[in-house]
C-alpha cells in the first residue's frame, strides 16, 4: 500500500487553490506529468476520488475531496507553523534560580507581556543542580542563574556582576561601618543559605584570603536567613538582596557591601548544542531591562 506524503498533500492542495493541473504546476515549479501522478496516487491511496475531471482541464472537489481537502490545507499550515523558529506557538522553557526568582521572575513575565505579548514563557524555579540538570537534559531552554555548578558544556551570556554583601541588625556592632571586608566577618557567626554550591562557593571566598567561616546557622531559604540576621543570630551573606530593608517579620536590616571578596556574574545560560531560537532570543533581550536594580 502506497503511503501518504507531505508533497502529496502540498499537490493535492495547490490542485484544489487553483483549479487545474496546469496552473498548480507552475505554481509549484514542477512538471504536470509529476503532479498528475502524484495525484493519481493519492487518489489510489485514498480509495476515493477528490476530484471531479471536467472539459477544459478545471479540476473540482467531490463531497469528499472538499472536506478532506479542508483537513489537509489545516494540516500544511501546521506543519508550516511548527518550522518556523519565529512563531508565536512556541514555548520558551525558562529555568530561574530559586534565590533570584522573586526578584526578577515576576518583573520580566510583566515586562514580556508589555513589549512582547505573543511570547509564551514557562518558567520554573529551581536549584543550582536541578537547574544544572534541566539545561543538561534539554529540558529548559535558557537559564537565568549565578556560574556555580554549570559544565563547560553551558554557553553563558554575563548579564551583570554582583559583590557579595553581608546582612546585619541595625543595633550590630558592625552596622555602623561603612564598608566591610571578608576578615572583619570571619570571626562572627554567619548564616548562610542551605545550597551546597553556594556554601563552598562561601568558603572558597575565605580561603582566599587564608581565613576560615564560622556557620552559626544554615536555612533552607533566602528570606529565613534575613530573618535570621534580622533577629540578631549572625551575619547573613548573600549576592542575592530583595530591595525591601525589612524581614518578612518585619524588623530591619542593614547592608554592607564586602569590598574585597569581588564579583559574582548573574548569566544567561543555554546549552551549547541547544542554541536559543529567535523567539527565546527576544526574551534575552528583554532581561536586561528587567532585571531590579540590586542585580545590575
Amino acid at each position: 500500500m502506497l503511503s501518504l506524503t507531505l508533497r502529496q498533500l502540498e499537490y493535492a492542495v495547490a490542485v484544489a487553490r487553483h483549479g487545474g493541473m496546469t496552473a498548480a504546476a507552475e505554481a509549484l515549479h514542477v512538471s504536470q506529468p509529476a503532479l498528475s501522478v502524484a495525484l493519481a496516487q493519492l487518489e489510489t491511496l485514498l480509495d476515493r476520488p477528490l476530484f471531479l475531471r471536467r472539459a477544459g482541464g478545471r479540476l473540482t472537489p467531490t463531497a469528499f475531496g472538499r472536506g478532506w481537502l479542508d483537513q489537509a490545507e489545516a494540516q500544511l499550515a501546521g506543519l508550516a507553523r511548527l518550522t518556523d523558529p519565529t512563531g508565536p506557538s512556541e514555548d520558551i522553557r525558562l529555568a530561574v534560580f530559586e534565590d533570584i526568582a522573586a526578584a526578577t521572575l515576576a518583573p520580566l513575565l510583566a515586562h514580556a507581556a508589555r513589549h512582547a505579548p505573543d511570547l509564551r514563557i514557562t518558567a520554573q524555579v529551581m536549584g543550582f543542580e536541578a537547574l544544572a540538570q534541566s539545561l543538561t537534559h534539554g529540558r529548559a531552554d535558557l537559564a537565568l542563574t549565578w556560574d556555580l555548578g554549570l559544565e563547560s558544556n553551558i554557553s553563558r551570556r554575563v548579564l551583570s556582576r554582583v559583590a557579595p554583601r553581608a546582612i546585619l541588625s541595625p543595633d550590630h556592632p558592625l552596622a555602623g561601618k561603612s564598608t566591610l571586608c571578608l576578615q572583619d566577618i570571619a570571626d562572627q557567626p554567619l548564616i548562610l543559605a542551605d545550597q551546597g554550591l553556594s556554601i563552598g562557593h562561601m568558603r572558597a571566598l575565605f580561603a582566599q584570603k587564608g581565613l576560615a567561616m564560622q556557620i552559626s546557622h544554615r536555612t533552607a531559604s533566602l528570606e529565613l536567613m534575613r530573618s535570621y540576621a534580622a533577629n540578631g543570630l549572625g551575619v547573613g551573606l548573600s549576592y542575592t538582596n530583595p530591595a525591601t530593608s525589612h524581614s518578612h517579620d518585619g524588623k530591619p536590616l542593614t547592608l554592607r557591601t564586602l569590598t574585597d571578596a569581588g564579583t559574582e556574574p548573574l548569566i544567561l545560560a543555554h546549552h551549547a548544542q541547544n542554541p536559543p531560537s529567535a523567539t527565546a532570543l527576544r526574551l534575552a533581550a528583554l532581561l536586561p531591562v528587567a532585571l531590579p536594580e540590586s542585580l545590575r
